[in-house]
């Protein structure tokens, strides 16, 4: 599910699912430690890609070596949702609606989620955009 800040992404998901574990930056969860919670029965809702992405960005010499490295990830990901059966749906703030920012860093952050975005939802059985509440089915 992608959408701007507070557009209802979580909400929607609340409403839709009934057994959820939430891997999320915004609570403090690590990235790489998704599989612990990924070992429960319910469904795994993984969020703050930005927040960990900012975090891992500072672990690369380049932005292609920190795009593999994410890139790596939603392959072991959809991997071990696939050979488990089990969901795992990813929340990715949308982020500055085609605004490029300023600082290096932040531009840095951008273009790593977008690619992320879209690798993503390349691998993605089904995307859902919201925005205000309101969601589409864009895959």
């Amino acid at each position: 599910m992608v959408g701007g800040a507070y557009s209802g992404k979580r909400k929607l998901i609340r409403d839709h699912y009934d057994e959820i574990t939430w891997h999320s930056a915004y609570q403090n969860d690590l990235l790489l430690d998704w599989k612990i919670k990924f070992s429960s029965s319910s469904m795994l809702v993984l969020e703050g890609w930005e927040v960990w992405i900012k975090n891992e960005l500072k672990l690369y010499s380049t932005l292609d070596d920190a795009k593999d490295h994410f890139y790596e990830l939603i392959d072991e990901i959809c991997e071990l949702e696939k050979r488990y059966e089990k969901s795992v749906i990813f929340i990715i703030l949308e982020m500055g609606r085609g605004i490029v920012p300023l600082n290096e860093e932040d531009r840095n952050i951008r273009d790593i989620a977008g690619w992320v975005l879209q690798y993503a939802a390349s691998k993605a059985d089904s995307v859902q955009y919201c925005w205000h509440g309101l969601v589409k089915t864009i895959k």
